[in-house]
């Protein structure tokens, strides 16, 4: 899978150490939900392709808090997290420039405190509030994150693929 996004610059300095070879890296994901039960999303530069706000976990940054920043950062849009609600890990994905990199997710169920939802920087060409039952296309990993912070659930849902063959399940979603 082809992926681009922008570089935080602790990123760029473990390049010029490592090359192309695959990154691990953490990621908050914001899924803000408002009063009337709407999703805040963001449809992508890079992809075209809706998704909730979120990035990078910059080194000694709370999770919670990325969550927050990269909300207002993409979106205008200051959001408080409530829970976390899911903690997944993506696909490893190639960047064009031949950039390996796998994400670990901590997705947040979060409300919108204050702001206006507004394209606020060049990650994203939409940005925009969204009926649950009128959502644009989202991908499979897109709606893996939104229906566990959906179920309003004070646990995190996680994949555990157990300690023998054939044990694994996603835990939390169906408790």
């Amino acid at each position: 899978m082809v992926h681009t996004m922008a570089i935080p610059e602790f990123v760029a300095d473990l390049r010029l150490l490592i090359g192309h070879r695959p990154l691990w890296l953490c990621t908050a994901v914001a899924i803000v939900l408002d009063d009337r039960e709407q999703v805040l999303l963001c449809r992508r530069a890079d992809t075209g392709r809706w998704s909730p706000p979120g990035g990078i976990i910059e080194p000694g940054e709370h999770p919670a808090d990325a969550a927050a920043r990269e909300c207002f950062e993409e979106t205008g849009v200051i959001a408080r997290p409530e829970t976390l609600t899911s903690v997944s890990v993506s696909d490893q994905l190639v960047c064009p420039n031949g950039d390996q990199v796998q994400y670990l997710e901590l997705v947040f169920r979060c409300r919108p405190v204050q702001g206006v939802a507004q394209v606020n920087d060049d990650e994203s060409i939409q940005v925009g509030w969204h009926p649950l039952d009128a959502l644009p296309g989202l991908n499979a990993g897109v709606l893996g994150m939104l229906t566990p912070a959906l179920q309003g659930r004070a646990a995190a849902a996680y994949s555990f693929a157990g300690a023998g063959a054939g044990v694994g399940a996603v835990v939390g979603l169906d408790q």
